[in-house]
């Protein structure tokens, strides 16, 4: 082949990025030095870190014949994983919770314990004489929770009625505008204010049932 033609052929290859130049890779001291931790003699039991090329660092621990390798963060990522789903008010010399059912996971964010554990405890409270107490803190809690959701309900409801929205109304994209119903005066003037006047006689009939409770 002519010199001409191998320049001819040189370039379209570089147009194409499969000149030799292009393809070849080039080991530097970080890929040396990382073939050389893997090649190196380990112990069983050794932990030690390594980064690839991209600069991701990882753990790797040495285990008789084979090499575990995991994500630097790996182990903070599912400590926290595991206390998110724990039950750490279950009664861990009785308990045998797996935490798959429904109920389990209700009662873990209520209680932080299982539903078998609740059961048991709402049961000693009944013997103990504790349980009426008990019971009615958590429907006072239950009632507030309610309103707290009442609460960002009305908030949401604000931000809709007040503020101007846009939507894409068709496939070609175009951008239909629906004006605000009400200004926001005009929404604390009435809704908000019926909400809070609600909200007053609400919390005033809890308190109420708080004390009937309390003197029967």
């Amino acid at each position: 082949m002519s010199k001409k033609l191998q320049n001819i052929k040189a370039v379209q290859q570089m147009l194409d990025g499969t000149h030799k130049f292009q393809t070849k890779k080039i080991v530097g001291f970080s890929d040396a030095e990382s073939k050389g931790k893997q090649s190196e003699h380990r112990e069983i039991g050794d932990v030690w870190e390594e980064t690839d090329a991209h600069g991701n660092a990882y753990i790797v621990e040495q285990r008789d014949g084979f090499r575990i390798r995991k994500t630097k963060n790996s182990e903070i990522f599912q400590s926290v994983r595991d206390e998110l789903h724990s039950f750490p008010n279950c009664r861990k010399n009785v308990c045998t919770c797996i935490g798959t059912h429904h109920l389990d996971q209700k009662m873990r964010k209520i209680h932080g314990m299982c539903f078998d554990c609740v059961i048991e405890m709402e049961h000693e409270m009944k013997k103990a004489g504790t349980y009426e107490e008990y019971e009615q803190h958590k429907i006072r809690e239950n009632a507030l929770a309610w309103l707290r959701d009442a609460e960002r309900d009305v908030e949401l409801l604000k931000q809709t009625y007040t503020q101007t929205q846009q939507f894409v109304s068709n496939s070609d994209g175009h951008v239909e505008h629906w004006s605000a119903k009400m200004t926001v005066e005009e929404f604390e003037n009435t809704i908000q204010q019926q909400f809070e006047q609600f909200k007053i006689k609400f919390l005033a009939n809890l308190d109420r049932k708080e004390k009937q409770d309390e003197n029967n």
